[in-house]
């Protein structure tokens, strides 16, 4: 503080008066004392006396400095990795039988749909949809993650940040938007039996998967094109893979638009979905108090379908949550392993759901393994 206090007082000649405390002047002094100590090799004799003109030009310098130094965050640090020494081999273990197991029941879950003629209904086209999307989100996240556990580096290219936030993003619109559907799906199944298929044809369903596609990956490209463009002014983020909320708090440049642009997304991404899955819930519901058979169906159907909405619910709801929350700075275990629950816990789930409480899979899971070769 003595060095810092002599440098203004030898190199500037300025001197401290009372309309701004000592204090106060070190405090905005030390907010960047590495771009201060070059501001200080400038001749700033020709500012006079004054502490606020030297102190606004050293701040106005700092920023300047600050602002052309975040064009070179060249890579993110994920910080919420703790070091569990050896039981990082025993994680290691769980996260690459989960990804294997991951894999392979939904790549099986894919081969039998598309095998078996008898599941070319919208139903399983739909289901077949889902597991795709598994794929492409638990390939986003698992990889690195099982990378980054080895590590005793726990650093990501910016260029794989950006990627992996866009398939994390997609992932999970993808996954809601195609549960709706679905929910569309049953209702028009339960409530207009007669019209099924005129509804819900073989061309109808391909362009719903493809709209849920293209829908999913336009809305975000727009989200991700405005926090690309931010000025940074940092590169660790709280968590163990990359988050486009914690990408927009490092920003140091003015984050209204994103902000106000994050609000329509999550009313396009969750409040649309949710509000036809309601409206189709409470069809169906409507339906099964008059009739006997409608509710036999609907039970036979609709549970698959509200298990893994309910599952991916609940981790997308604690994730949204926890990352806004005053605490998702503090990188305890629990909340590290919820917060990948929605990107582990339904690709693992979803094919066991769909694959062993519904019937017409089972039986061609059988006939598949069974028939010669």
């Amino acid at each position: 503080m003595d060095t810092l206090k002599s440098c203004y007082s030898n190199s500037c000649h300025v001197g401290f008066d009372n309309k701004m405390s000592v204090n106060n002047t070190f405090v905005l002094l030390f907010y960047s004392w590495r771009n201060l100590k070059t501001f200080f090799e400038i001749d700033c004799s020709e500012y006079g006396n004054s502490s606020e003109q030297v102190i606004m030009l050293s701040m106005e310098y700092t920023f300047e400095q600050t602002m052309e130094n975040s064009s070179q965050v060249t890579f993110f640090v994920l910080a919420a990795y703790d070091d569990v020494g050896h039981m990082k081999y025993f994680y290691f273990s769980i996260i690459i039988v989960l990804y294997i197991s991951i894999i392979v029941a939904n790549s099986l879950l894919i081969i039998v749909i598309f095998v078996d003629r008898n599941l070319h209904e919208p139903m399983y086209l739909f289901v077949c949809n889902l597991s795709v999307n598994e794929l492409y989100g638990s390939t986003a996240l698992l990889p690195m993650l099982l990378v980054n556990l080895l590590s005793d580096v726990h650093e990501i290219q910016r260029d794989y940040c950006i990627f992996q936030i866009f398939c994390l993003y997609t992932y999970g619109s993808v996954e809601f938007c195609n549960l709706a559907v679905m929910a569309y799906d049953r209702y028009v199944s339960i409530c207009h039996p007669l019209e099924y298929h005129r509804m819900m044809t073989l061309g109808k369903v391909c362009l719903y998967i493809l709209c849920v596609w293209i829908y999913s990956f336009c809305k975000f490209v727009i989200t991700l094109s405005l926090s690309v463009r931010l000025q940074l002014c940092g590169n660790v983020m709280n968590k163990v893979y990359c988050d486009n909320y914690l990408l927009v708090k490092l920003a140091c440049s003015d984050t209204t638009l994103n902000n106000v642009f994050g609000l329509v997304m999550v009313f396009l991404s969750v409040t649309l979905p949710f509000v036809l899955i309601l409206y189709s819930y409470a069809k169906i519901l409507k339906i099964c108090f008059k009739s006997s058979s409608a509710r036999a169906k609907a039970l036979n159907t609709c549970t698959p379908h509200l298990v893994s909405l309910a599952n991916f619910s609940f981790g997308c709801f604690f994730e949204l949550l926890s990352s806004r929350s005053t605490t998702a700075a503090i990188a305890s275990p629990g909340r590290q392993i919820l917060s990948v629950y929605f990107l582990v816990l339904p690709p693992f789930l979803n094919p066991i759901i769909y694959g062993v409480r519904t019937e017409k899979v089972r039986k061609a899971f059988k006939k598949l393994l069974l028939s010669p070769s």
